[in-house]
């Protein structure tokens, strides 16, 4: 009786091994898997499907986002009065967001603000277009019109750190002409509302109202945004930008 039971519980085994095996081999929703050396079923989870929303951006603020946007500079800011961010570049392709690059950035010292004013030391929360570029290198191969210009250059008076924050910038058309260099000093909605909001060079710190990000992340936009993708910026603290 031993003997049999213990060929009986081998079979068995035997079958249920089998069994999982071709199992596995038919696959699930879940996704792909096989078994281990001890017959057990093993499972490799499916791929995350490519959201069809920017992550982590809510109703309010998606409604503003061109539908002929196909290029999308989020920044997620940590918090309502903090200066660091992270800024992620996503790209459309049919009807889903891939995520392209990301880097840490910063933004206003004093965090943000869904009323922007002159001098308040915080970056606007909000939807706007990327229309022009420039600095004080040349052009590194910009899709987006590029001015290239001396009179980018951050006063020597400033702290030596930040004496290249102007290398390469990008326009965030924030109270400003579009099509215009982005030290256009032009402010359609008046001098109080501030201006001169840009994408630059990254010092290791907060900025006056700017979003910055390292140097090899500003190349890389400035080559990557194309004027033909209707290139767009959503930018905020987190909270914000989910609401």
């Amino acid at each position: 009786m031993h003997t049999r039971g213990v060929r009986r519980s081998v079979a068995a085994t035997a079958a249920l091994a089998s069994f999982l095996t071709a199992l596995a081999a038919c696959g699930s929703p879940q996704g792909t898997g096989g078994t281990d050396a001890a017959g057990r079923a093993t499972r490799t989870p499916a791929a995350t499907a490519a959201p069809t929303r920017i992550p982590g951006v809510g109703e309010r603020l998606r409604r503003r986002i061109p539908s002929a946007a196909r290029q999308v500079v989020a920044v997620y800011g940590d918090g309502k009065d903090s200066a660091d961010s992270t800024v992620v570049l996503y790209t459309k392709h049919g009807s889903t967001w891939q995520r392209e690059r990301g880097w840490a950035g910063h933004n206003g010292k004093k965090g943000w603000t869904t009323d922007h004013h002159e001098d308040d030391d915080r970056s606007p929360v909000g939807v706007f277009t990327l229309s022009d570029a420039g600095g004080v290198l040349p052009d590194p191969g910009s899709g987006l019109p590029y001015s290239r210009s001396a009179a980018f250059a951050a006063p020597r008076w400033w702290p030596k750190s930040y004496w290249h924050d102007f290398d390469y910038v990008i326009a965030i058309d924030y109270n400003r002409v579009k099509g215009t260099p982005p030290n256009d000093q032009t402010r359609p909605e008046g001098q109080k509302k501030g201006g001169g909001i840009w994408l630059h060079m990254d010092h290791g710190s907060g900025t006056s109202a700017c979003v910055s990000v390292p140097k090899p992340a500003m190349k890389h936009l400035l080559r990557t945004l194309d004027p033909r993708q209707r290139p767009v910026v959503v930018m905020g603290d987190r909270a914000d930008l989910a609401a």
